[in-house]
């Protein structure tokens, strides 16, 4: 019997959390029922938990409330799509109730985790039942049962996780996606692999990995994507260097937008004398050109991405340069935030840089990477607010599976006003942009943005990862998928009869102005060809041609 947990212990088990869900991101992202290539929610519950055991081997903690408020913070920053803002939410509502505690038992622990499923409940807008939040509901109120009657905290869990698993079987039940498809809800099993890990450690079955788990390759791992593929990096050089400033004040806003246009994975810390560079790019010499002119290049390291990947999966060490190690550490300070020089910006999130090119010429003043199968966290879309030279930052998700990552950081950016408009694909993004007025009041700006994005429809072709029956379509893995606002029209062999499905469905919308953008899998030739099909069934509409340059989605086409 067990009757308490010290800090030491708690750690522990979020510790053995983290190694469970980065031994069982496969598994949970193959239990993405939507034929889409997503099946991102192993993933994202997986790199979520890293940032909080990466933060709690950073320093000792000496009570479980420092040890429950490390993790809940670094939960709500490296939160990860949905599934990672919700498991954020249910540590955060723990980490409340458990507040100037050295030492918890059954009690303690069953409240903190009512509390958080609470927490979770009242963050999102409309809760569905046969979720990550029935399991974890009717896991704490075991829990809470349970210890009205006994101080084993071991036994405690054991009897929540019980219910947990009996809930996570019945998630097929409740939810028509899951009854069709005959899986249980992938997030739901995330949480169970999370309390799983965590009583395995009390029983002392498992062990806290002495080391930090390696979560690099959990970022490229999905259900759709078994294989990793060299030709898939589109940027070979991760490039790293230091200049030595001419002056303490210079500008680097242009540099940064240059340095965009020609990579991504753009990070720039600096201080008063110097600043370091981190951006992946087909044309490291030519960054390091252009950075001279802001000051004295001082040390520099290039690798290439590909050869590195190939020697490792040749059974070979990776050749590497880690000379600028200590000095990467110290300028990878605190981010400092952009003062102001306007009232109103935009922080765009999307993929591809035909896409992040055009968010720029709108006016986006900086792009977050992502979208489908690689959500950003929250504390990536923070690290672009507290970039944006404004009082006022307006955040475009583009992507429902980022929305609640975004709205994390309104209370917690503390130097600007943050206001998340919920668009949910880019198209819908785009026409925000055009209607973006930055002189009106920040009342009227929300209210237009609102209004303008109701009027997008926007219609995606991808193809099916897996075999599925979904909305009464039998769909075969590799076939062509036709969307219209999330909804499935059909599943296609060819191109064409799919084309002309989706024209029918469009007919219904009466276009004026259609938009198509197509994927970095698409020719131009052929989005031509797309475009004329377009064309004759709506000769009375505008269509245009947009190179996206999008990953995932052949085609995103707005109909307006």
């Amino acid at each position: 019997m067990r009757d308490y947990i010290d800090a030491a212990a708690f750690k522990n088990m979020i510790l053995c959390a983290d190694a469970a869900l980065a031994e069982n991101t496969q598994m949970i992202n193959e239990l993405n029922v939507f034929p889409v290539p997503d099946g991102d929610t192993g993933t994202n519950m997986g790199l979520t938990m890293n940032a909080a055991a990466t933060e709690l081997r950073k320093k000792e903690h000496y009570s479980v409330d420092a040890v429950a408020d490390c993790v809940a913070s670094a939960l709500l920053r490296g939160a990860r799509g949905n599934s990672g803002v919700i498991l954020s939410l249910l540590f955060r509502g723990i980490s409340r109730r458990l507040k100037g505690m050295e030492t918890i038992g059954a009690k303690e622990l069953a409240a903190a985790m009512n509390d958080g499923v609470e927490a979770a409940y009242k963050a999102v807008m409309k809760p569905a039942e046969g979720t990550i939040l029935t399991v974890a509901r009717l896991a704490a109120a075991s829990a809470v049962e349970f210890a009205k009657s006994s101080e084993d905290v071991e036994m405690m869990l054991e009897v929540s996780n019980k219910a947990a698993e009996e809930a996570l079987e019945d998630t097929v039940n409740q939810n028509p996606v899951l009854r069709k498809a005959g899986v249980v809800d992938a997030g739901g099993k995330g949480y169970i692999v999370i309390f799983g890990a965590m009583l395995a450690y009390l029983k002392g079955e498992v062990q806290a990995p002495a080391k930090a788990i390696d979560h690099s390759a959990i970022a490229n791992e999905s259900g759709a994507f078994d294989v990793f593929d060299t030709s898939e990096i589109t940027y070979a050089f991760d490039t790293v260097f230091i200049v030595h400033k001419n002056e303490p004040n210079v500008d680097l806003t242009p540099y940064r937008a240059y340095l965009s246009s020609i990579g991504d994975s753009l990070v720039i810390g600096e201080d008063d004398e110097a600043f370091k560079v981190h951006v992946h790019t087909n044309i490291p010499g030519e960054a390091l050109t252009k950075a001279q002119k802001y000051g004295t290049l001082e040390l520099a390291k290039i690798e290439n991405m590909r050869t590195q990947y190939e020697d490792i999966m040749a059974g070979r060490k990776a050749q590497s340069t880690d000379d600028l190690d200590a000095i990467e550490r110290e300028l990878e300070g605190e981010e400092t935030v952009a003062a102001p020089v306007k009232h109103c910006g935009v922080v765009a999130i999307c993929a591809g840089e035909g896409m992040a090119q055009l968010f720029r010429e709108l006016g986006a003043d900086t792009i977050v990477t992502g979208g489908q199968t690689m959500n950003p966290s929250t504390d990536d879309i923070l690290k672009e607010i507290n970039r944006t030279p404004s009082e006022v930052v307006f955040v475009l998700p583009n992507n429902k599976n980022i929305i609640m990552a975004a709205e994390q950081c309104i209370p917690i950016c503390q130097d600007k006003q943050v206001i998340v408009i919920p668009t949910k694909t880019v198209p819908q993004g785009i026409t925000a942009m055009l209607n973006f007025s930055p002189d009106d009041e920040v009342e009227e700006i929300t209210e237009t943005l609102g209004e303008a994005i109701k009027s997008v429809h926007t219609a995606q072709v991808t193809y099916a990862a897996r075999d599925s029956d979904f909305d009464g379509h039998i769909i075969h893995a590799g076939e062509y998928l036709a969307l219209l606002d999330g909804k499935l029209i059909g599943s296609f062999t060819e191109m064409p009869s799919m084309l002309g499905k989706m024209s029918e469905a469009f007919g219904d919308l009466d276009p004026e102005i259609i938009t198509v953008y197509y994927g970095e899998d698409v020719t131009q030739d052929d989005a031509e060809t797309t475009a004329a099909a377009l064309e004759e069934a709506f000769p009375d509409a505008e269509v245009t041609v947009v190179n996206g340059g999008q990953p995932v989605y052949y085609y995103m086409i707005s109909v307006e």
